[in-house]
């Protein structure tokens, strides 16, 4: 046991004393209990039992007052570690300046390395870190930090300039602080260390000017040099290439710069597309252009060295550029090639020399390009043959072949190329005239064309549209006459029997089903826009609004709808309302389908002006405002195989019996008959969208006289109508219709209702009928198609002789497939095949009822 002298004592500030217990103190009392108790033995019990009781009183009395002295911290158990011979001579003796403070802040310890630093002769003389730079500038804003961390427990480091008297040297100190220890009666102490780290600054100093010097030699050398990493940032651009290129320094190394800013056409290519085994160090020399700022070209020659790590990637690479600029004034041979090579980087062909198995030896920057978009494993740029699709290498394998045997006059070769999408190359093959073929066989040149095969699909698509429109058209404008003769005699069998007769209700099964086919007929023409349509000034907003109920309750309860969401301001269009309905009914009935479990459908529309149509890449539609009509589903998507047929007529992909294959083809038919467009986005498991672009309406030049509008059916709206019941009239009928039976019908049902009919087979017929009556016939009721002589010219003959005859015409075709046909401001209406007699006779009194 030691006694315990207060700790903050100056003593200890002078010299820390050192206490430690003996082993010889404890042998010698050993030794003196052990002679006692033998004394003790030899005296006899009665004799020695009172000195024994006085030894026994005597280490009592002792060994209290040792535990009040304990207990009062008078005495103490010697602290083994803190005697450790070791520590001490190695705080004492340490380089750095270390000094410990109490809870006040004076120094309870400081090593001699603290009084050097600090500038104290003795410890009587030492001071506190504060103290000693009281009045530096420099250095007290340092110091508040370094005691704000010591009074809150933490380390802190501060690296500070001490100025000289002279005010020229000086010293660079690191000062530090951190808690003695963990332990609560450690925590009120604080260490502090001082190091002189002026060497270390000047070394450092040292290293950066010879730094500074190189980047300066580096920058002024009369070639350029530049680093690109791999994700192409020039990380190092010298002055003479910034100079050469006209670009600012402070572009580079922030991002700014990329190679394809500095390196013309798909020269980058090249530099991107160098493979190498892992570790490998690879320089290649390329001939290029580089850009100017101003974007002006400049040949160059690139040594262009890439070192590769041991996983296969590069690292930033060292290119050493020579301007190339000059020899095309100075040497001729050298500006012929420097021609050459940019002719040879800067064609639209992919150009590569390989040999009898298609690796390639040597390709421009077009086929560098090329194969890094066919392929990110750099398979494309050794083989070429890794370029095409598997199924077709064979076809370019044996041109390559036929080359390498000296063939000429090889025939191109259309080959798909590799990729995710769909690609095509046509690929031209030459024989090198080298007596050394092993090496390079043969020189390919490819041309990509895919666009132009995508062009030629496109085309080939419109004309089958096309083609099938015209005979869905045709085929519909002659069904329309049997289904005309069909409905026609279906009315005289119902006027002819009552419902209590027994066959009424087969009768009426002929009629529903004549209904059914004639709704078929108007989705063909639809198709094919040759329908009927009667479009109107339309507000889609409203429109949309006014069938969300409907669309609610064809979609069910496992479809989320929540309703439409409208652009602001809308502009209006012309369009069919009901049509338009069924454009959009046909559209959510098929997003329905395709999300048998469930999901959600979208509706949107929104104003998209000229500028912005460019921005969906839809080819085809030309640049003006439209109104959009979105109708996306999250269902099971289109596969890409079949997402063009979709709109062809009879194609579905719904089973036998749930679907007519015409719903999509009745809305390309509308929308395009409208003068819009619709395109289709789909991904197989994510969901269609349906866009449909309507043209916007402007009044001010789509507005025509109402004269203009030949007198349709829609004009004749306005004109005072007959009385449901009452379609019976009088007066003269001219009707004209080249089918025999269809024509009788007609005279038939007109004779019914009390006129006087008179029929012609075609035109011709029926002008010589006109002038035998004298111009006694007060209407002309005729088919817009004929043999010899068709409606429109027709009627232009009938006006001739009475400028006033009205006249109906009946087609199974749109009114607007013949009225471009006919004089401009011509007066007629018009009734759409197929017909009931009812409709006739109304549209023929309605006729006759006007003045």
């Amino acid at each position: 046991m030691t006694s315990d002298p207060d700790i903050d004592s100056p003593q200890v500030a002078q010299e820390p004393g050192r206490r430690s217990g003996s082993i010889l103190l404890v042998l010698l009392v050993a030794g003196a209990i052990v002679a006692a108790a033998v004394a003790f033995m030899t005296l006899g019990r009665a004799n020695a039992q009172p000195y024994i009781l006085a030894l026994l009183a005597l280490l009592a009395m002792v060994g209290l007052f040792t535990l009040f002295a304990f207990a009062a911290g008078i005495v103490r158990f010697a602290d083994r570690t803190a005697d450790d011979p070791l520590m001490r001579p190695i705080a004492d003796h340490a380089f750095d300046g270390i000094a410990v403070t109490g809870s006040g802040g004076h120094i309870v310890y400081a090593n001699s390395a603290y009084l050097t630093l600090t500038g104290a002769t003795s410890m009587q003389d030492v001071r506190p870190v504060e103290r000693v730079f009281i009045g530096n500038p420099d250095v007290s804003e340092a110091v508040f930090r370094l005691l704000k961390a010591a009074r809150e427990g933490k380390r802190q480091q501060e690296e500070v300039r001490v100025a000289a008297a002279d005010g020229e040297h000086g010293r660079w100190l690191r000062l530090r602080v951190r808690p003695l220890g963990q332990a609560k009666r450690h925590s009120r102490y604080a260490v502090w260390s001082i190091a002189d780290i002026t060497r270390d600054r000047e070394r450092q100093e040292d290293v950066f000017q010879e730094l500074r010097h190189a980047i300066e030699y580096l920058d002024h050398a009369p070639c350029g040099f530049f680093s690109v990493d791999r994700s192409g940032d020039l990380a190092y651009v010298n002055a003479t290439l910034a100079n050469w290129l006209d670009h600012d320094l402070a572009e580079v190394g922030s991002g700014g710069l990329k190679l394809t800013d500095i390196v013309s056409g798909d020269g980058a290519a090249l530099l991107t597309s160098i493979a190498a085994a892992p570790g490998e160090v690879r320089t290649e020399v390329f001939d290029i252009d580089l850009r100017m700022r101003n974007g002006k070209t400049m040949p160059a020659r690139l040594y262009h060295k890439l070192a590769f790590g041991a996983d296969g990637v590069p690292g930033p690479s060292r290119t050493l550029v020579i301007s190339r600029a000059r020899d095309e004034r100075v040497d001729p041979q050298r500006a012929a090639e420097v021609r050459f090579m940019r002719f040879f980087d800067h064609t639209p062909m992919a150009i590569a020399t390989v040999d009898r198995s298609g690796v390639v030896h040597r390709a421009n920057a077009r086929f560098a390009k090329l194969a890094q978009t066919l392929s990110s494993d750099g398979a494309a740029a050794k083989s070429i043959l890794a370029a095409v699709n598997e199924r077709d290498r064979g076809q370019l394998s044996a041109a390559i072949q036929a080359a390498a045997e000296g063939q000429g006059d090889i025939p191109p070769v259309e080959v798909m190329l590799v990729g995710a999408r769909e690609r095509w190359g046509q690929f031209f093959v030459t024989a090198v005239e080298d007596d050394d073929r092993d090496t390079e066989a043969a020189i390919v040149y490819m041309l990509e064309t895919t666009e132009r095969r995508t062009l030629e699909n496109q085309i080939n698509q419109s004309q089958k549209m096309e083609s099938v429109g015209q005979l869905a058209g045709g085929i519909a404008h002659d069904f329309n006459n049997v289904l005309s003769a069909i409905m026609m005699a279906n009315d005289f069998l119902l006027n002819a029997h009552k419902p209590t007769d027994p066959s009424f209700q087969d009768i009426m099964q002929i009629k529903q089903n004549a209904n059914r086919a004639a709704a078929l007929v108007r989705q063909l023409l639809a198709f094919s826009r040759r329908q009927t349509l009667q479009p109107k000034v339309l507000d889609l907003g409203d429109t949309l609004s006014d069938i969300g109920m409907l669309l609610k309750r064809l979609i069910g309860e496992k479809v989320t709808f929540p309703g439409v969401v409208h652009g602001r301001d809308l502009w209006p269009v012309k369009a069919d309302v009901s049509q338009f309905e069924q454009v959009i009914v046909n559209l959510v009935v098929n997003a329905r389908d395709a999300m048998p479990n469930g999901g959600k459908l979208a509706i949107r529309t929104a104003n998209v002006a000229a500028a912005e149509v460019a921005t969906f890449g839809y080819k085809g539609i030309p640049a003006a405002d439209y109104v959009l009509v979105e109708v996306s589903d999250t269902g099971t998507g289109i596969p890409p195989d079949i997402v063009d047929k979709i709109f062809e007529p009879f194609f579905s992909t719904k089973e036998v019996g749930k679907g007519t294959g015409l719903g999509l083809s009745t809305v390309y038919g509308i929308v395009k008959q409208t003068g819009g467009f619709i395109y289709v986005d789909s991904r197989p498991g994510e969901g269609t969208a349906f866009r449909i672009f309507l043209p916007r309406y402007h009044p001010e030049t789509d507005d025509r006289p109402e004269a203009a509008t030949g007198g349709s059916s829609r004009d004749s709206s306005a004109a005072a109508k007959p009385a449901s019941g009452d379609l019976t009239g009088h007066g003269t009928i001219l009707l004209v219709e080249d089918e025999d039976g269809l024509r009788s019908l007609n005279a038939r049902g007109l004779r019914s209702r009390g006129y006087s009919v008179i029929e012609a087979s075609n035109g011709i017929e029926a002008l010589e009928a006109f002038d035998g009556q004298s111009g006694a016939v007060d209407l002309v009721v005729s088919d817009v198609v004929m043999p010899e002589m068709d409606g429109p010219a027709l009627l232009r003959e009938m006006r001739k002789r009475n400028p006033d005859l009205k006249i109906i015409f009946v087609s199974g075709y749109a009114e607007e497939a013949f009225d471009k046909s006919l004089p401009e401001n011509e007066q007629f209406a018009f009734l759409a095949k197929p017909f009931a007699l009812s409709a006739l006779v109304a549209k023929v009194k309605e006729t006759m009822a006007l003045s």
